[in-house]
């Protein structure tokens, strides 16, 4: 059974860092992509940043130059370096990871305060 568990959120000031975590297991086959999502309040969920198959990074335009994505494959752990944070990026934060369909996680709150 594939779990996702994210660490990392809280309460931060703008112009601070946080650290995401999630730890995968029960892993099977191809990893086509693991990535970040976030959905903040009365809007859709947005794709933050993901790794491709191949080691391929995309984050969108927002957090570029902020945001790092990075993974350890042992064990398979996905990491969301935020750094300058604003206000905006204020959300609910879930790792996701496709094998033949997608697996979430079960979010962590990030809340940057002006």
């Amino acid at each position: 059974q594939v779990q996702l568990v994210e660490s990392g959120g809280g309460l931060v000031q703008a112009g601070g860092s946080l650290r995401l975590s999630c730890a995968a297991s029960g892993i099977f086959g191809r990893v086509n992509a693991m990535g970040w999502y976030r959905q903040a309040p009365g809007k859709q969920r947005e794709l933050v940043a993901v790794i491709r198959t191949g080691g391929i990074k995309n984050v969108v335009d927002s957090v570029k130059g902020r945001f790092i994505i990075s993974r350890d494959n042992a064990p398979n752990t996905l990491y969301l370096q935020m750094n300058s944070l604003k206000p905006d990026d204020t959300a609910v934060y879930y790792c996701y990871i496709a094998l033949l369909k997608q697996y979430w996680g079960q979010g962590t709150q990030v809340t940057v305060s002006s």
